[in-house]
């Protein structure tokens, strides 16, 4: 008998990087959410709207692909069946809540691609269901420090139900974003092997050049995913800028995944203030983007602070 072969999942990106040699993702989705005037200061963040108002994150979505994205991260970042429990809901509601941060996508991706003016050029935008980590739904901060009072087992459990209601969404594929935790990365390893069929990203949050926010090295968090044929890229986001290029090096040490990137505005936060410090150019994140897709970048795009100019330049830069 031949040995058994798992399944491998349909990779999105593929045509994409045939095509034009890169994805381009979208940027911040709260950081424009309260450019239009909306308080996010919240334990559900952006997924508040979710509930309240899910034209607004329509709103920021048609933004996006508006500014050249070939992909939308969805609105499930601190979309949780326990945070929607604390604030009363139900859990049939808060898994409607959760499948309605992908259908607010797809449907505006949809609305977009009907249009044949908008097709000139381009592939038809992907859709990535975004799991935050389980320091999103402490908001604590915890996603910034990897500091858990869950061991492997309890990750898996917390993430269980949500991952795989994701999986089923109509998603092009699974974005897991700001993993601050080595230990949160073997339990998203172990649920990956649960959908066989769909495709994964895994981007970790760092507090420098080679450590997620954690204090473990880069290139050892990510060992448990590099074999694994349902992740279809690694990389970092949520990270000032000035880190990406040693943590593309590294990456690239131990795995020939396409790479994924991207990081915050490099704006700094003063919390006695409540402001952020410093202005971060579009043009000069573009140029940066250049040397991150030289370095072998793939997936590139933005997080915090970072809004739909960000995300047209870099289209500009990488089209060249």
């Amino acid at each position: 008998m031949g040995v058994l072969q798992r399944p491998r999942p349909h990779n999105s990106l593929v045509s994409f990087l045939q095509h034009q040699g890169f994805l381009l993702l979208d940027g911040g989705l709260a950081t424009e959410l309260e450019r239009y005037g909306y308080d996010l200061a919240d334990p559900l963040w952006s997924a508040r709207l979710l509930l309240e108002n899910p034209e607004a994150i329509q709103q920021v979505h048609q933004d996006y692909l508006q500014a050249g994205a070939d992909c939308l991260i969805t609105a499930s970042y601190q979309a949780t069946i326990a945070g929607f429990q604390q604030r009363g809901l139900g859990r049939d509601e808060a898994i409607r809540l959760i499948h309605r941060s992908v259908t607010v996508a797809l449907e505006v991706r949809d609305t977009f691609w009907a249009n044949e003016g908008n097709r000139v050029g381009r592939l038809r935008p992907l859709i990535a269901a975004s799991i935050g980590p389980y320091g999103a739904y402490l908001a604590n901060g915890a996603e910034y420090t990897g500091a858990y009072d869950l061991d492997e087992a309890g990750l898996i459990t917390f993430h269980r139900e949500r991952w795989h209601i994701l999986a089923q969404s109509g998603a092009d594929l699974l974005a897991c974003e700001t993993i601050p935790s080595a230990i949160e990365a073997n339990a998203l390893a172990r649920l990956v092997q649960e959908t066989a069929e769909m495709p994964v990203w895994v981007s970790f949050s760092c507090q420098d050049g080679a450590r997620i926010n954690d204090g473990t090295l880069l290139t050892e968090a990510v060992r448990p995913l590099t074999d694994l044929p349902q992740v279809v890229a690694l990389g970092i986001n949520c990270t000032a800028p000035s880190h990406i290029p040693s943590l593309i090096t590294h990456l690239k040490s131990v795995t020939d995944k396409p790479i994924v990137v991207y990081p915050n505005s490099g704006e700094t936060y003063d919390a006695a203030h409540n402001c952020w410090l410093g202005i971060a150019a579009a043009d000069d994140f573009a140029a940066a983007s250049q040397q991150w897709f030289s370095m072998g970048a793939r997936l590139i795009g933005g997080c915090c602070r970072t809004g739909p100019d960000h995300i047209r330049h870099i289209r500009a830069a990488l089209m060249g």
